[in-house]
């Protein structure tokens, strides 16, 4: 097993492992094997999620590592989506794959065309962009396939063209159509967001400048919540989906250098705030409590109004739900919470062992955990589970668990990513220091 002395210690705890193989068994099995796109959820006919393929293409490394899948049969795979991504149709025709160097959200399965007349994504493309240079950091000997792996990703990368997804305020756009141009959304206020920039600031072919990340950084709520003061974003995952790949401990831009914290402390506190909230629980949902949380965007029992226990309830369908503020109908996230577990586990572990053992929401499931629950949707007396469970595994859910899983088990991802050129002149042009960023120089 790869590690490194700054990566925490080895935890061989027999239920890592078992959350990591349910959780890589949707890779395995949702994947197409003929071009390695990976379906957005277990629906019939759905259509392939490129932010999944991307967390596909990252769960390779660590899915040999566990010995979930041979080091061969890896690489053919990560070799097979690479390709298809190369040779793929980029232009502005409404059936592409892709435009600029970007992706399109949603493609058909098989055909790997633009689905649903989706949009191109700048964050999506950067989840996905962030998987290839995963598998590039893990397959690098001197093997032919292994520098194909390598020439692939990096050219792939490095064809985005960044300046054009640049809105006029110095901001990212959050997408474009072929039929009425950029979407007027920008990723403003801190979010996932943060990965993307940290990519678009470090190609060395179409960088933004540094003015983009602070113009971004310029729109972020600084929040004091249950005692504790942190960068505010209501779902849970924002706090996560960037640090899936990039080692925030340790090192700060300028916002946080102002603060006196990193992005791994401040998410931690919102983890901790997620749990405080749920045992305030100020709306009175079943179930909540100090071993019962985790509030992001996800799937929900909804559209639907009931009166439950004399009060009338609204739920919702796919929402980005978040606490302590934003929308909350009951619906709670066990992946979410999973994947929290390198910022605070002396809270998430708990959590875990009562969605596992006592609502038994995990092991009889082929990939784990599902998207969502809600105990007060419903009454069914006699289940383990009083309420509502989704129907659906989403990729971009069970990716989480296994990326954050490994990163508390051994660090493997951060430390592949910590060795990408892409990703360390990224940080710095966003003015990041300290730490580990200062002391590697290992900028393969």
């Amino acid at each position: 097993m790869r590690s490194s002395p700054s990566s925490p210690p080895l935890r061989p705890d027999p239920l890592f492992q078992r959350l990591q193989s349910k959780a890589f068994a949707y890779f395995q099995y949702e994947t197409n094997p003929l071009n390695g796109l990976v379906s957005d959820k277990t629906a019939p006919d759905w259509p392939c999620s490129i932010a999944a393929t991307g967390l596909a293409l990252s769960a390779y490394p660590v899915a040999v590592e566990r010995g979930l899948l041979s080091h061969a049969e890896a690489l053919q795979r990560v070799l097979t989506t690479l390709r298809f991504f190369r040779d793929s149709p980029q232009g502005p025709e409404p059936d592409a794959t892709g435009y600029r160097g970007f992706y399109y959200h949603f493609l058909h399965m098989q055909t790997g065309r633009r689905a649903w007349q989706c949009e191109l994504s700048t964050v999506d493309s950067a989840f996905l962009f962030a998987g290839m240079l995963t598998a590039a950091a893990y397959f690098n000997d001197d093997s032919a396939e292994q520098k194909e792996v390598r020439e692939i990703a990096h050219a792939l990368y490095e064809r985005a063209d960044w300046l054009w997804a640049q809105a006029a305020d110095g901001t990212i756009g959050h997408g474009w159509h072929p039929e009425s141009g950029f979407i007027p959304h920008r990723w403003q206020g801190y979010d996932e967001g943060l990965l993307l920039y940290v990519l678009a600031l470090g190609s060395p072919t179409h960088p933004l400048p540094p003015s983009a990340y602070a113009a971004w950084a310029s729109t972020y709520e600084w929040k004091h919540c249950y005692d504790l003061d942190y960068l505010y974003a209501g779902p849970l995952f924002t706090h996560q989906l960037s640090h899936a790949w990039i080692d925030f401990r340790g090192i700060q831009d300028a916002f946080m250098r102002g603060k006196g914290i990193d992005y791994f402390e401040n998410s931690r506190r919102a983890t901790l705030i997620q749990q405080r909230y749920a045992i305030d629980n100020p709306l009175g949902f079943k179930g909540y409590g100090a071993d019962c949380w985790g509030i992001t965007a996800s799937d929900g029992p909804g559209p639907a109004t009931l009166k439950v226990n004399g009060i009338e309830r609204h739920f919702y369908d796919y929402q980005g739900r978040g606490a302590p503020f934003g929308i909350d109908d009951g619906t709670l996230a066990p992946w979410a919470v999973v994947a929290s577990l390198p910022f605070a586990p002396e809270v998430v572990l708990p959590a875990v062992h009562h969605f596992i053992h006592t609502l038994q929401l995990h092991d009889h499931h082929p990939y784990g955990f599902k998207a969502s629950f809600n105990q007060s949707y419903v009454d069914k007396p006699g289940m383990a589970l009083d309420g509502w469970v989704s129907p659906y595994f989403f990729g971009l859910n069970l990716g989480p668990i296994l990326l954050m899983v490994e990163n508390y088990r051994s660090g493997l991802p951060w430390q592949l990513m910590r060795g990408c050129r892409y990703i360390i002149d990224g940080l710095r042009r966003a003015g990041f220091s300290g730490g580990w960023l200062d002391t590697d120089r290992h900028t393969r």
